[in-house]
């Protein structure tokens, strides 16, 4: 057994005696322990798990030890949750001062915050009041995402929400690993990256005088709302458009801002993230924007105008509620404490209540013959093998191209030569990968 399963053993151990204990002194049945309270966690000190290293990080008490464990008990020992599942004899159905609820394909007991409370403070009204600043959104467990407390039901009481450990907490817990939110269901923001960098984009200076701006803020945010003292007249977090002709750089320049800033840029899934049910995409982009700010992640959307777009005249309900939708994005990019990138191929298409609120609006033109040359030789790399009669500053002065289209072209011309049994790219491979571009937008050589 590691050190981490070790420990991990004998928190279970010690959550497992705490809950009978709660039950036999609330039914006041033969217990061995006056209160819970004397029942002793086990000792961390000089434990190198993670479970370990995440109690010493947050100095957590007896209670937030056993709320932790409770959140993690139905991956780790769910069974031993099963004692919840009594009924009472009087009503016929589960206890209600129990909480906690069952899955569609679990079968045992899955806990809310209703079940840590009673767990903690059985009927002490006092104590029960003390533990629900533990689900308040400045506890680390909340404002450090490290447990999961879902939004109440209409008209349902706080405490019912389901609790649930975050999957990089229970990652954590388990094999040590700190591994980094990925797409779900419940999550549809992906982490976006590239193995380029800024010599591979090739961009006119106003775009990079933009750039800095932004990186420059990431970095000096702190001294300028703080040190010089503006976090009363500047709200805090910066937004930025990036528009412009599709394959011109706008996603590699976000995954590339992320890279030189040292932040995780997360690009947002349209398609799972508006809903055709009344209240849905509220409640999806809110996930996205809450995870967002405690990790201090970049927000990429990309093709924004699918959710950013102009408001209409309510003509209708539906027109209303999709208004509702524009309203209440605008207000969650002006609160939001970190950087926003919206992406658009047409700039028009954006609300202007949007429009008005960047901090930059970035144009990302189609590149020029020169830039178009520096784009070509940067694509073939000096080991593209390539035939005599390829000039890369020819094809950039003949045919005007986005570096995305020019990429898509050397890889139809790769495929080419190889499935013709050719050792290298010929002029007549790339021309004929031109022109599969260019229909694409409608165009012809």
């Amino acid at each position: 057994m590691t050190a981490g399963e070790n420990a991990l053993a004998n928190e279970i151990d010690w959550f497992s005696r705490v809950l009978d204990s709660r039950i036999r002194l609330y039914f006041e049945q033969g217990c061995e322990v006056a209160s819970i309270s004397e029942i002793t966690p086990p000792p961390l000190k000089g434990d190198r798990s993670g479970y370990a290293a995440l109690i010493q990080q947050y100095d957590f008490t007896f209670d937030e030890r056993l709320i932790l464990m409770l959140a993690l008990m139905p991956q780790l020992r769910p069974q031993a949750l099963d004692t919840l599942l009594i009924n009472n004899s009087v009503t016929g159905r589960g206890y209600a001062e129990f909480g906690g609820w069952k899955g569609k394909i679990h079968g045992g007991f899955l806990p809310t915050c209703e079940t840590a409370t009673f767990l903690l403070a059985g009927d002490d009204v006092t104590k029960r009041i003390e533990v629900m600043r533990y689900f308040d959104e400045t506890h680390p467990f909340i404002a450090q995402g490290l447990l999961v407390i879902d939004d109440p039901a209409m008209h349902e009481p706080l405490l019912s929400c389901r609790l649930s450990a975050a999957v990089e907490t229970i990652n954590r817990c388990t094999t040590g690993r700190c591994e980094r939110a990925d797409f779900s269901a419940s999550f549809p923001a992906r982490r976006i990256e590239s193995r380029l960098d800024w010599e591979d984009l090739v961009l006119a200076p106003e775009v990079m005088e933009e750039l800095g701006n932004i990186s420059g803020w990431i970095r000096h945010q702190k001294t300028i709302m703080q040190e010089w003292g503006l976090e009363k007249i500047i709200k805090p977090g910066y937004r930025a458009l990036f528009y412009g002709p599709p394959g011109t750089g706008k996603t590699l320049t976000a995954a590339l801002l992320g890279a030189e800033t040292g932040m995780d840029v997360y690009r947002i899934d349209l398609s799972q993230i508006v809903s055709k049910y009344i209240g849905e995409t509220e409640k999806n982009l809110a996930a996205v924007f809450n995870q967002a700010a405690r990790k201090n992640w970049i927000l990429f959307f990309d093709e924004a105008d699918a959710l950013f777009g102009k408001r209409t005249q309510t003509a209708s309900a539906n027109d209303r509620y999709a208004n509702q939708e524009v309203a209440y994005l605008l207000q969650r990019i002006e609160d939001f404490p970190g950087v926003v990138i919206l992406a658009t191929n047409i700039k028009a298409n954006i609300d202007d209540a949007f429009a008005r609120r960047f901090q930059s609006l970035v144009y990302f033109s189609m590149p020029d013959p020169d830039e178009r040359g520096r784009l070509w030789r940067a694509a073939l790399n000096g080991r593209c093998k390539v035939m005599a009669d390829v000039s890369p500053q020819q094809l950039a002065e003949e045919y005007e191209l986005s570096g995305g289209g020019i990429t898509n072209v050397i890889r139809y011309g790769a495929l080419c030569a190889l499935r013709s049994e050719r050792g290298a790219i010929s002029h007549a491979d790339l021309v004929a990968g031109i022109s599969k571009e260019l229909r694409k937008e409608g165009k012809t050589l």
